[in-house]
């Protein structure tokens, strides 16, 4: 039996009792609510849940969870000529998404920004028949193994023509983004980068929910190897943080900015 954590999404094997306790909320990057730790069963998931669907742009659609569930994150599907590309994860795969997902061409990949996003990821592979593409530096926070698992290592990794992880670090030691270069470059951060509320700026922590910030060389590196690849756009975590022109300008003069607020 699969049981979900209601506060961040991650997947459990259960037998006859739901799990005693989530290592990804337990851990100071997410966080335990005041009610405690409670579960839900996938299918009860998919009965009280649907996934809404979003283009922005001919070669990418976003899907999220309505209502509002877990951390609440997007994924995205990113369409290429050599097969279309599962960016993050969230914990609802209805038959709906599974109908649309095949009407699309199924799935080539999956790649993950970092452990918050996990979620049901070994159910999306075996249906789709999609590797899994994880930075080995975050394998301890992957709670239920799947022969769909292949872990990385290094900075970038190629999935498709002009198209690769590269991983980035900060939130976590493999805390990833994904890079298309084609047609001015698009940069899907996760929450790697997090987009500000004006859509204007991007900011960076070690725990969101927390407040807990990264320190300055971290900082550092982070946008010097962004400033290798071009982006004109960039897509977060969360609905509406979508940044559509300027974005390698805007992360650069974030950084800047967090730097000389840390000083």
């Amino acid at each position: 039996m699969i049981m979900l954590c209601k506060a961040c999404g991650t997947s459990f094997e259960a037998t006859d009792a739901s799990p005693a306790q989530c290592k990804i909320c337990e851990d100071e990057r997410q966080f335990v609510p005041v009610t405690g730790q409670a579960w839900i069963g996938v299918d009860r998931l998919s009965a009280s849940h649907s996934n809404k669907w979003q283009k922005h742009e001919p070669y990418l659609l976003s899907l999220k969870t309505v209502p509002n569930f877990a951390i609440n994150q997007r994924a995205f599907i990113l369409r290429t000529p050599e097969g279309n590309i599962l960016w993050d994860c969230i914990a609802n795969l209805d038959d709906a998404t599974k109908t649309l997902i095949s009407a699309l061409g199924g799935l080539k990949a999956i790649a993950i920004s970092h452990p918050h996003y996990y979620t049901t990821m070994q159910d999306w592979a075996a249906e789709f028949h999609a590797p899994i593409y994880l930075h080995a530096s975050d394998s301890e926070w992957i709670m239920r193994d799947s022969p769909w698992i292949t872990l990385w290592e290094g900075d970038t990794l190629t999935l498709a023509t002009g198209v690769s992880i590269i991983r980035l670090g900060g939130h976590f030691a493999g805390g990833s983004v994904l890079h298309r270069a084609q047609d001015g470059g698009i940069l899907l951060a996760g929450d790697i980068l997090q987009v500000t509320p004006g859509a204007d700026a991007v900011s960076f922590m070690w725990s969101y929910p927390n407040m807990l910030p990264l320190p300055a060389a971290t900082i550092k590196d982070i946008t010097r190897r962004l400033s290798a690849v071009k982006f004109s756009k960039l897509y977060g975590a969360f609905e509406g943080q979508n940044i559509t022109e300027n974005a390698d300008d805007i992360v650069r003069r974030s950084g800047e900015k967090y730097i000389a607020c840390l000083g």
